[in-house]
């Protein structure tokens, strides 16, 4: 483990964390030096190594394109086998399973700064496994209905789809504002048409935080 992190010590550390994300997801108020704190007297380190470790969380957030705590900007300087750690613990800390992407993001990343000079090999037969993943059920007449609102018409950019489908309907996809794995309603309160570029922009952008906050002020059924 990194710094020789225990895996006890990175548990307490993402548990404050969820409890943060928790917290702000609902609108309530908390103290992050609160928790630094409290887990420097916990287990000896400096407050400013944990609001750090807190950081490596909110990278992993991110690489599964996730709101992170604000004022926590993600920090990349975290070993891949750390992150794989931290992924596990935050699956285990919000009784949720949302797959193994951090990692394989990471690595990604890494890469793309020294990407190699010629096409890599890659694999003819992929290996596969089996994981129990949890899948919230979604309610297919909210997707219905926030499509039909839409009226082919992204409710972020205001552009029209980009194009239709097979059937002649417009292609757009129904993203929640509040992730259903941040607690946020499978309702029409928390739902939203978006073409493929808002969308990916909502989880990825660098300012999506921006953007959401927009697309609640342009969409006066979210709440």
């Amino acid at each position: 483990m990194s710094e020789n992190w225990s895996e006890e010590e990175l548990r307490a550390s993402v548990r404050a964390y969820v409890e943060m994300h928790r917290k702000e997801s609902r609108g309530n108020a908390f103290t992050k030096k609160d928790y630094y704190e409290d887990l420097a007297k916990q287990f000896g380190r400096t407050v400013k190594s944990y609001e750090y470790r807190m950081q490596n969380i909110s990278y992993v957030y991110s690489l599964q394109g996730r709101q992170w705590v604000s004022g926590l900007k993600p920090a990349r300087n975290v070993g891949a086998n750390v992150i794989q750690v931290l992924e596990r613990l935050i699956s285990e800390a919000e009784g949720q399973w949302l797959g193994a992407s951090s990692e394989f993001g990471a690595i990604v990343e890494k890469l793309k700064k020294a990407p190699p000079k010629t096409p890599p090999p890659g694999s003819k037969k992929p290996s596969s496994s089996q994981t129990s993943v949890t899948q919230f059920a979604r309610d297919p007449a909210v997707v219905a209905w926030v499509l039909a609102e839409a009226a082919g018409v992204c409710e972020c950019c205001s552009n029209p789809a980009p194009f239709t489908r097979e059937d002649g309907s417009p292609f757009l996809e129904v993203h929640h504002v509040l992730r259903l794995a941040d607690g946020g309603e499978d309702t029409t309160n928390n739902a939203a048409a978006l073409c493929p570029n808002c969308h990916r922009e909502l989880h990825y952008g660098t300012e999506k935080r921006e953007l959401a906050a927009k697309l609640r002020r342009k969409i006066p059924r979210l709440s």
